[in-house]
């Protein structure tokens, strides 16, 4: 295992929990926000990133579950550098054993927590902090036309998302189709 990156498997097979190793003192700190061969080393994995993506978001706000199907089917590696939130990866694998169930973790500013969703997954986010700045890696470009979402609510999911009220959500998300209406993110495009 690397020695600059610590990395724990969740519930479900191949999302992962990424801690780089941070150097602090009296003046702040630093860290290796991402090393491809630490990366590689230390997940066994092969990524390529094509895209970094950066958001802000209000508290309360609810960005999620989304997805891109095959053959823009994306991985994301997601992190927080200012605020918090409650992160989610769903697996909509039809053939996978976990397939309907997910993982929800805190990622923040202040634990420097990375979580790597690989493709086939559904991937949302509630701000939990005052605002919060969302930074993630892809590893296929964002492609409009193979996006996809799952209703973040759904029943049959029962996420536990961390609530004081409603959430704030977009017109999208908050029309988007429960996990038995969602398409296959993985299959080849007929």
């Amino acid at each position: 295992m690397s020695a600059s990156l610590k990395v724990t498997p969740t519930a479900i097979p191949g999302v992962l929990i990424l801690e780089p190793r941070v150097f602090g003192d009296s003046r702040g700190f630093f860290l290796e926000s991402f090393n491809q061969e630490a990366f590689n080393e230390a997940t066994g994995l092969d990524v390529r990133f094509v895209q970094d993506n950066h958001s802000r978001s209000a508290q309360g706000v609810l960005r999620g579950l989304h997805y891109q199907v095959a053959p823009h089917a994306q991985g994301k590696l997601v992190r927080v550098v200012r605020g918090s939130v409650f992160d989610v990866a769903v697996d909509t694998r039809r053939e996978s054993p976990t397939y309907g169930q997910w993982v929800g973790l805190e990622l923040s500013e202040d634990n420097h927590r990375q979580l790597w969703i690989p493709p086939g997954l559904a991937h949302g986010f509630l701000v939990t902090s005052e605002s919060a700045d969302f930074l993630y890696k892809t590893s296929d470009y964002y492609t409009p036309e193979a996006e996809r979402s799952i209703r973040w609510n759904d029943p049959t999911l029962g996420i536990a998302w961390p609530l004081d009220g409603p959430p704030i959500l977009s017109a999208k998300d908050a029309a988007a189709p429960g996990l038995d209406q969602a398409e296959h993110p993985l299959a080849p495009s007929a």
